[in-house]
């Protein structure tokens, strides 16, 4: 989906016209993809615009730079502050907001340590990433030719900017043979995840989703719906995934902030269950979405009010 422009990006403490956010063509990050980022939404409900777990994001940045030696120089609160009042300047009620941090011109080499650390904050509107009808209908996946990389290579811990070229492998080659996203194996021939979600297998009233060490990354989204289910009732079991699993499976969903909760229609054209969203799938949907849009207590402190004009 394109981007639409806002009125203003944050870019290292202070709000700047949004046609002015650049960088130089010789930045560390254009050369080696040393940066860092986060995806997450405001949301409109009964309550006004709430940003869905903020500070979990944050947090999840800050890991993400420091597994790369990177310190950001912000703190977490400063960090929370600067995304409220992003969101608030340009007047969103309802958006997607995308907090970067990278290296930028300074030296070339990989040793990254002289290049300065460039912070950026940027709200947009922003509908469903796999489609409007996708949580409802499903899209349908394949399992890649590509696998994930094994965890002593990279650091999927880690939400970077180069883990990324891996996804997109993944989602063009989807692309081309007609699916709408893949699925990744780990290099062992496990499930491991999607080009950019996390993925959860119902089979016999038990919910699966892979482990950390599938060189997945831990989602937040991910972690919302492990709370919601065990809570339901239906305490998510990590573990290995055989990919035959996902082809007698009577539900899959995928999950991430950008995804939000998508169920799966067919793996490999085969139909996942009677090849609509499912009872259980739909029953955390609604659960994720009461929350999110006031119908249900935030019993889980997960919102942070966001007053737009």
């Amino acid at each position: 989906m394109p981007i639409k422009s806002s009125k203003s990006i944050w870019r290292n403490g202070e709000l700047i016209p949004w046609d002015e956010a650049k960088i130089h063509v010789l930045s560390h990050v254009v050369h080696y993809g040393t940066s860092f980022f986060e995806g997450l939404r405001c949301y409109r409900g009964q309550r006004g615009s709430v940003i869905l777990r903020l500070r979990d994001h944050v947090n999840r940045l800050s890991d993400s730079a420091k597994i790369y030696r990177m310190g950001i120089p912000y703190s977490a609160d400063e960090l929370c502050d600067a995304i409220v009042e992003t969101v608030r300047a340009n007047g969103l009620a309802e958006c997607y907001i995308r907090p970067l941090v990278f290296r930028g011109y300074g030296v070339l080499g990989v040793l990254p340590y002289e290049c300065p650390v460039e912070t950026y904050i940027a709200a947009f509107e922003w509908k469903s990433y796999l489609g409007v009808k996708a949580a409802e209908e499903g899209v349908d996946v394949q399992v890649s030719s590509w696998s994930r990389q094994a965890p002593n290579t990279h650091p999927f811990l880690s939400k970077a900017g180069c883990n990324y070229m891996s996804s997109q492998l993944i989602r063009m080659e989807a692309d081309v043979n007609g699916y709408g996203e893949g699925i990744a194996l780990d290099r062992e021939g496990f499930v491991s995840e999607g080009s950019v979600q996390n993925i959860f297998v119902i089979k016999g009233g038990r919910i699966r989703t892979p482990p950390l060490a599938s060189s997945i990354l831990p989602g937040i989204t991910r972690d919302s719906v492990m709370q919601i289910a065990g809570d339901l009732g239906y305490p998510v079991i990590e573990g290995r995934i055989p990919r035959e699993l996902l082809y007698i499976a009577d539900e899959i969903f995928l999950t991430g902030s950008a995804t939000e909760i998508v169920p799966v229609r067919s793996v490999d054209r085969i139909e996942v269950g009677d090849g609509k969203r499912g009872t259980l799938t739909k029953q955390i949907q609604d659960e994720l979405s009461g929350i999110i849009r006031g119908k249900k207590p935030d019993k889980y402190g997960w919102l942070t009010s966001v007053d737009v004009d």
